[in-house]
C-alpha cells in the first residue's frame, strides 16, 4: 500500500468516525463532553487558537445560557461562523430565536455581537474558507479547501453561515 493510499483510507476512516459522533445532527455523549471541555478552555483563554471562539446564546426553550465552541472563518476582512451540522443544529435554532444577539468569547474576553445570516447564494467562498480553517468540519461538509467553488455552491443551502457584526446597542 502506498503512502497516499494509506493517508486516503485513514482520512476516510477518521471522517466516518467524526460523522458517527454527530449522528442525527447532534453530538453524542463523547462529543458533548469534548465540546464542553473545549468551551471552557477557549473561554478561559487557555487555548489560544486564533480561529476558536465560544458562542454564548440563551436556549430557546430553557432560557439557560448555552455555550458551543466554534471556528471562525475570515474572508475579505469579515468574520463568519458556520454550522457544519446544518440548519437544525441546536445552536443555529437558538441564534435564530435570539434574533442573532449573542456573545462570543475569544481568548478570555467576551464581546456582544450580532450574527447576520448570509444568503445561500453568497456562502460558497465562505464555506471554502471555513473548511480551510476548520479541518474537523470537512467530514460533515464532504469537501476540502481545494474543491471547486461549484461544489461549495451545491451544498451552500445546507450549511447556515452567519456574519459576525459588533453589536452597537445592548
Amino acid at each position: 500500500m502506498t503512502t497516499k493510499t494509506f493517508r486516503s483510507r485513514l482520512a476516510r476512516a477518521l471522517g466516518a468516525g467524526k460523522r458517527a459522533m454527530y449522528r442525527g445532527g447532534r453530538p453524542n455523549v463523547v462529543m458533548r463532553l469534548w465540546n464542553r471541555l473545549d468551551a471552557r478552555l477557549y473561554s478561559a483563554g487557555l487555548v489560544i487558537a486564533s480561529r476558536a471562539v465560544v458562542l454564548q446564546v440563551p436556549g430557546r426553550i430553557s432560557g439557560r445560557e448555552i455555550t458551543i465552541p466554534l471556528a471562525v472563518a475570515d474572508l475579505d476582512d469579515e468574520e463568519y461562523v458556520v454550522s457544519m451540522l446544518g440548519p437544525k443544529a441546536n445552536w443555529v435554532r437558538n441564534v435564530e430565536a435570539a434574533d442573532g444577539r449573542v456573545v462570543l468569547r475569544r481568548r478570555g474576553r467576551s464581546t456582544a455581537v450580532q450574527l447576520e445570516e448570509v444568503p445561500p447564494a453568497e456562502r460558497a467562498p465562505i464555506l471554502r474558507r471555513y473548511v480551510a480553517v476548520a479541518p474537523a468540519a470537512r467530514p460533515h461538509l464532504g469537501l476540502g479547501p481545494t474543491a471547486p467553488l461549484a461544489e461549495f455552491e451545491r451544498i451552500a443551502a445546507e450549511h447556515p453561515v452567519f456574519r459576525i457584526r459588533k453589536r452597537l446597542s445592548p
